[in-house]
């Protein structure tokens, strides 16, 4: 793989992860739609937060990188969050539900940080990029024990 395919491959998996976290924040949106609790909307809140500034810090390496970040959200993503709409009008969303689903989510996201930071072709040179997956991954390993936990307290 050339100098040039290496690069257009770091930048396409980096914006593989910016469209998770827009995901993300988009699932989170519809937490916090579909519950009235304080405390569970100003935690995913924070969860929104937390992945606008991972896609800020994607997109500034991205632009290192001489690439174009993306806006767009994944196929995948559209159709699960698609699935949620409709599989709301029909159940009614409890905080346990609501939970499992934010944990769905954050399985999809650490599962594509870990193929971005396992892939043998992308051969990560710069450690600051790998430092930060790695830190977003942390972040969102934190995140998900937190929703589990909270989810398995719900069914206590």
């Amino acid at each position: 793989m050339g100098v040039l395919q290496h690069v257009q491959h770091q930048i396409s998996a980096l914006n593989d992860l910016i469209k998770i976290n827009n995901d993300r924040i988009t699932g989170y949106h519809k937490a916090t739609e579909a519950t009235d609790e304080v405390g569970l909307n100003l935690l995913f809140n924070e969860y929104i937060d937390q992945s606008k500034n991972y896609v800020s810090e994607i997109r500034d390496y991205i632009h290192v990188l001489g690439g174009d970040p993306t806006d767009g959200t994944t196929l995948a993503g559209k159709f699960y969050h698609a699935w949620m709409d409709v599989k709301s009008v029909f159940v009614s969303k409890d905080s346990h539900s609501i939970l499992s689903d934010c944990e769905y989510g954050e399985d999809v996201a650490k599962k594509a940080y870990r193929a971005a930071l396992d892939d043998k072709e992308l051969i990560w040179e710069d450690e600051q990029v790998v430092t930060m997956l790695n830190n977003h991954l942390e972040g969102l390993k934190k995140t998900h024990d937190t929703i589990k936990s909270l989810r398995d307290a719900v069914n206590a």
